[in-house]
């Protein structure tokens, strides 16, 4: 019968009756049969006495010293990898400290004597030692983190609501992880999901559906959720959107002020609050013109490829069907429009004038320098960072709703050069 060793208790080549470094209290170990081995490892312990027909012999103990942090290092080590794994345990031996001095350090270092501080601190630095986040966060309770989902960061608009709200919550000292839902609800749904798991301060969203299920979720969860670009239709959660009624109504009776009858809306996807509100108002002032024809054109998205499809479909429209002004649903698919336009040789606004929305920084450099309909993205995002680091600090829990006027930039692309 032959009884295997542990392989932490004996080095490779190392005699039975050696000291070894390991984290075992005081194992002995015996062997009372025909032989003692440990396991076959190349790199573990080869040790092996066979012990004949003499009669029963005895392996001397293996005194074990050390700690099993240090053997997990050389085992890390002897299978070719550099990683240390190093705890606040080390940094509390290096300094020669207790580790209640070296959480003191880290956390509230006016409890320590400066002289600790440098010593704690040196250990810090020559070891490599890095606080573990998400244990303080436990601890705690605060992960002095926000979530934010929006619908698509490729977007300018979204782009600069995302910096918006990282400068708002960065004045509170807070960080911000962005999950980008690119239109989808399976995402949303997903990223919400991660931000409810991660136990963070705070969510901030742009919404695609109506599904209110996650968000309620996470209030109930105690984490404060406010909307972006999005009222709460059911004035419970707090928001921070544009009138986009209004928005549309600007863009209407801007075209037909210029003289133009034939007006086409390219909108996003139809169960975007964002995108129906803009039609309304659209369509709301050109009902109150009247004479005024209106072609409405539903895309699962808005995009400049898709823009650029649109506006190709339209150009190859005879010309007593096709619209004289288009509106967007929003810049980046204007900007596709115009590519179409002035790729096909049509005079922008000559025979056909172009208005898109959220007046990017990308609008007033276009081939043709775009028409659109303002929103102050920037500061949409740090006003609804400003209203969550309120609820996450208490001051308040009382529902606000934020909503911001459009205002309409002219360019060439409807007025002229």
């Amino acid at each position: 019968m032959r009884v295997a060793l542990p392989s932490v208790l004996l080095r490779p080549g190392q005699r039975s009756g050696e000291r070894c470094v390991a984290s075992a209290r005081g194992i002995r170990s015996r062997g009372r049969s025909a032989g003692v081995r440990a396991p076959a490892h190349p790199e573990r312990s080869t040790f092996r006495r066979d012990l004949g027909e003499e009669g029963e012999r005895r392996a001397r103990p293996v005194q074990c010293v050390g700690d099993a942090r240090a053997v997990r290092r050389r085992r890390q080590q002897s299978r070719g990898s550099a990683v240390t794994i190093v705890g606040i345990r080390d940094v509390a031996e290096r300094a020669g400290v207790s580790l209640s001095t070296v959480s003191n350090v880290l956390n509230r270092p006016e409890r320590v004597s400066p002289e600790l501080q440098e010593r704690v601190r040196e250990a810090v630095a020559t070891l490599g030692y890095v606080p573990n986040a998400a244990a303080s966060q436990l601890r705690a309770g605060r992960s002095h983190t926000i979530g934010m989902a929006v619908i698509n960061i490729t977007n300018p608009f979204f782009a600069d609501v995302v910096l918006g709200a990282e400068q708002g919550a960065d004045a509170a000292g807070l960080s911000v992880i962005v999950g980008n839902t690119y239109d989808s609800d399976a995402k949303q749904k997903g990223y919400l999901g991660i931000f409810e798991r991660q136990h963070l301060d705070g969510v901030l969203v742009a919404p695609l559906g109506s599904d209110r299920a996650p968000l309620e979720r996470l209030i109930g969860r105690g984490i404060p959720v406010v909307l972006v670009d999005r009222v709460d239709d059911l004035g419970v959660i707090s928001s921070v959107s544009l009138d986009d009624v209004a928005g549309g109504r600007l863009a209407a009776e801007h075209l037909i002020g210029l003289g133009r009858t034939h007006l086409c809306f390219v909108g996003g996807r139809e169960s975007l609050p964002q995108m129906r509100d803009r039609l309304r108002g659209f369509r709301e002032a050109i009902e109150d013109a009247g004479g005024v024809r209106l072609t409405v054109i539903d895309t699962v998205t808005l995009n400049t490829g898709l823009g650029r499809s649109i506006g190709e479909s339209l150009v190859a429209l005879p010309v007593e069907e096709r619209p004289d002004a288009v509106f967007s649903g929003n810049d980046v698919a204007a900007l596709g429009l115009l590519q179409a336009f002035v790729h096909a040789g049509l005079d922008v606004p000559g025979d056909i004038a172009l208005i898109g929305y959220d007046d990017i920084e990308f609008a007033s450099a276009a081939v043709v320098p775009l028409t659109s309909i303002r929103q102050p993205a920037h500061e949409m995002g740090m006003r609804a960072a400003e209203l969550l680091v309120a609820r996450i600090g208490g001051a308040t829990t009382e529902y606000e709703s934020i909503v911001f006027q459009p205002e309409l930039i002219a360019r060439a692309s409807t007025v002229g050069a």
